[in-house]
């Protein structure tokens, strides 16, 4: 029997919540099984170091893709995960563009069913392969015609984050009040092009669309120190914590000066907690533990000068600031 999980009362929104969907039919192209190759990378560099009693009552399929909606809700119970912003795996370089991994579709019909534990989060990439035009049109939709707020362009598959081009979508995006999630930093997953999402990039388009409200996802690693000083300059441009929070466990000294650079130059109530789970149990649990657990080494406090890391920074960067970004209530625990 797998160990209860201990409860807290944050209310957590996850903005990075991955729907993968079934990959048989595309297991086939060599970009998918290099791909999954990098993730046999990444596991390792996230992974190690994590005291061993953080996977006590981690259950075996925990450790493996899960796409069925109910396996996804039971993720979130378990680990306290009020709302999770639904995102789709597209990563239609992987197949030579012939095909999505998951569509905008497959998402929708999970979210309502369970419209009050999912958001829809569209995936709008590849843009400059579907076309502006297309993508501006599917854009519209989803907030006229579904209510959508927050939406994922990845940039690794499909052109540089300040690409000229682009320049009609992003006004559009702001147009419609939309939160935009981008990818920052190294694309940490072949064949995507690492050099598509560098964070400095996000300069030139939070200058232009100072309305637009944009989550960086990774913090920009490993390229951090960048993305800090354009959020410390443009304070549309939000910081989220999703995949890197495992180092808040198994490299604290490595995360403390992630997240406390994060806080110097963005402060609390701009940085964002997220999980980067493509169905994975056990990377939701590292999520969570991590942020509510970390506590910045008293070294750090004192030669970097970063603040204790009190309930209301947990709170806010839990859920309190995305919330406010989409407004929802979090007066009332979804768990």
């Amino acid at each position: 029997m797998a160990l209860e999980f201990k409860k807290d009362d944050y209310f957590k929104i996850d903005p990075e919540f991955h729907l993968v969907g079934d990959l048989s039919h595309i297991r086939h192209f060599p970009g998918v099984k290099m791909w999954w190759g990098s993730v046999n990378g990444i596991t390792p560099a996230l992974n190690t170091g994590i005291p061993p009693h953080i996977w006590e009552g981690v259950e075996p399929w925990e450790k493996e893709k899960q796409s069925n909606p109910e396996r996804l809700i039971e993720i979130l119970d378990k680990y306290g995960i009020d709302i999770a912003c639904l995102l789709p795996e597209s990563m239609m370089d992987t197949t030579g563009y012939t095909s999505r991994w998951c569509s905008n579709g497959e998402m929708a019909r999970v979210v309502e069913r369970y419209p009050d534990r999912f958001l829809y989060e569209p995936n709008l990439s590849p843009i400059l392969h579907k076309g502006v035009k297309n993508t501006v049109a599917e854009m519209e939709y989803w907030v006229k015609e579904k209510g959508a707020k927050i939406f994922k362009s990845y940039p690794p598959e499909d052109t540089r984050i300040n690409d000229p081009q682009l320049w009609p979508f992003y006004e559009k995006a702001q147009e419609l009040r939309i939160v935009l999630c981008l990818h920052t930093g190294i694309g940490w997953c072949a064949p995507g092009k690492f050099s598509h999402g560098q964070p400095l990039y996000l300069d030139d388009v939070a200058r232009d669309f100072p309305e637009l409200k944009i989550l960086a996802f990774h913090m920009g690693y490993p390229q951090c120190d960048e993305l800090n000083m354009v959020a410390m300059a443009h304070p549309n441009v939000y910081l989220c914590l999703s995949l890197l929070l495992p180092w808040a466990l198994g490299a604290p000294r490595k995360f403390g000066k992630i997240l406390g650079e994060g806080l110097r130059f963005a402060g609390a109530d701009r940085i964002i907690w997220g999980t980067d789970s493509p169905g994975f149990g056990f990377q939701a649990k590292f999520s969570v533990v991590g942020l509510r657990e970390f506590q910045f080494p008293r070294e750090l406090q004192e030669d970097y000068g970063y603040p204790e890391i009190t309930d209301e920074i947990r709170r806010k960067i839990f859920g309190g600031n995305l919330a406010g970004l989409l407004d929802i209530d979090t007066s009332r625990r979804r768990v």
